[in-house]
């Protein structure tokens, strides 16, 4: 079943004790909305509709869905709502605040408190190619926070990307829009393919899901500070699996972000999962230091500062 594009619930529906407001976002396993509650505090709320599996035509409700595609959806939504439960009991200042989860309309929602602020995406489209090394290293040490706190829950967040990373009024990263459930869903269904942003998914995201683990949220985040860095995403992983053609940062961009920087990065986007950084405490390490003030050459330093690196910190 080919996908369609999904109608979004009016503007003024009353959605349990919620009244939607508008969309705020629309993609192919959800849609995202403004609402308010009954004390007029803003809410988003997330719904789970899988476009590969249902429809909702304009001024209707409930979803449809084919009898072929209904264990798939079932499946999907049990997923969605065990997603939701888990983040509920996750409180961390740059993770996504789970509010409430329910059942209504044939299908599940997820509420989370709204923020205001941008993305990460958004904010490097008006920076391109401008983005500060320092701004990089604010964002993302204080991101991998949230994320040690989602792996510490044995929780993997598996679509980290720019705009999956949003940045309040203040400044301060917050992690969204987890993939478990998404990721779940092709695992158990062959008739499902993963929703991945190109470019930002690991290896084994594609090819070997068993070998999922923080390694891999990992890979996307290297994924995300190399669109910081180039204004775009490396080249997709399963392309690099077949041929290799990504130029390391470090060849490529070096002289415009320190040398130290630029090896963590490639680093982090090394194809065999083994060999890339463990932990989100062993990344965050490296990007916390603060790099040599005079640099020698890049052709003379990239293996043996990124040896060194990884013998002194791959067990952290």
């Amino acid at each position: 079943m080919p996908s369609q594009a999904n109608s979004a619930l009016p503007s003024g529906f009353q959605l349990d004790r919620y009244r939607i407001e508008r969309q705020l976002s629309l993609g192919g396993f959800s849609i995202v909305y403004l609402a308010y509650d009954t004390d007029g505090t803003p809410v988003a709320i997330k719904e789970y509709l899988p476009n590969s599996l249902a429809l909702r035509k304009p001024g209707e409700i409930a979803p449809q869905v084919p009898d072929d595609n209904l264990p798939a959806f079932r499946y999907g939504m049990k997923c969605f709502f065990e997603e939701g439960r888990s983040l509920a009991r996750l409180i961390h200042p740059n993770v996504v605040r789970v509010l409430n989860f329910f059942r209504a309309n044939g299908t599940v929602y997820m509420v989370m408190q709204f923020e205001r602020g941008r993305t990460l995406h958004e904010y490097i489209q008006r920076h391109h190619r401008q983005v500060s090394e320092q701004f990089i290293r604010n964002v993302f040490i204080r991101m991998l926070n949230g994320l040690r706190e989602v792996h510490a829950h044995k929780l993997l967040h598996l679509d980290i990307k720019p705009s999956n990373i949003y940045l309040r009024a203040d400044g301060t990263p917050m992690l969204l829009d987890f993939g478990a459930a998404r990721q779940t869903l092709a695992q158990e269904q062959a008739m499902l393919k993963p929703m991945y942003t190109p470019g930002f998914a690991s290896p084994e995201h594609y090819a070997d899901r068993e070998r999922l683990g923080p390694w891999s949220d990992i890979y996307s985040v290297g994924a995300s500070m190399h669109a910081c860095i180039a204004g775009s995403a490396p080249p997709r992983s399963d392309e690099r699996n077949k041929k290799d053609l990504f130029i390391p940062l470090a060849k490529s961009y070096a002289g415009r972000y320190s040398m130290q920087l630029l090896e963590l990065v490639d680093w982090c986007l090394v194809l065999d999962p083994l060999q890339r950084p463990q932990s989100v405490y062993a990344l965050q390490k490296n990007l916390s230091r603060k790099p040599q003030r005079s640099e020698p050459e890049p052709q003379s330093r990239f293996g043996s500062i990124l040896s060194k690196i990884k013998s002194s910190i791959g067990k952290g």
